[in-house]
């Protein structure tokens, strides 16, 4: 199995300008100032995929009121990110990146394990960069389901 590029606490985040579910474009850099949670994801309208985006959703307001904005991406097209967010209310961004130059360069796209064999996909990851774009914390292979009761425990915010 090939190593991928794994970022940690302290390095840059990689910048990003994609198209979102709403036929615009979000860049990282249009964040500056402001704390994000950018988590990647393998496709939408999934269960895994949905639960975790639903789980975000959820927790959007509190998140929010301790200074954090949430960014979705996936690698899948804007008009399906847009029929995500219509069937389960998604009330944040989510981005498209479609040749998943974002998603390798968070080393959230590679080999992984999947049923006990060794596949190509998007590894389900959460980056939380600070108001400088400084990786905070940088959260690989995690579950679908608990994981954002997870990153609020660790962000100290429950």
């Amino acid at each position: 199995m090939t190593e991928n590029v794994r970022l940690s606490a302290g390095d840059a985040a990689p910048d990003f300008t994609l198209p979102t579910d709403t036929g615009d474009s979000l860049s990282l850099k249009d964040l500056r100032g402001r704390k994000v949670v950018l988590y990647a994801y393998p496709a939408a309208m999934t269960p895994g995929c949905t639960k975790q985006a639903c789980d975000f959703r959820d927790s959007l307001a509190s998140l929010q009121a301790a200074g954090y904005e949430v960014v979705g991406i996936s690698p899948d097209k804007p008009a399906k990110l847009a029929k995500f967010r219509e069937h389960d209310a998604i009330t944040f961004p989510l981005v498209a990146d479609e040749d998943k130059s974002t998603l390798t360069a968070y080393g959230a796209y590679g080999e992984k394990q999947l049923y006990g064999k060794t596949v190509t996909g998007v590894i389900r990851s959460t980056f939380v960069i600070d108001e400088n774009g400084v990786i905070e914390h940088a959260l690989y292979n995690v579950k679908a389901t608990g994981h954002v009761a997870k990153l609020r425990r660790d962000l100290g915010l429950d």
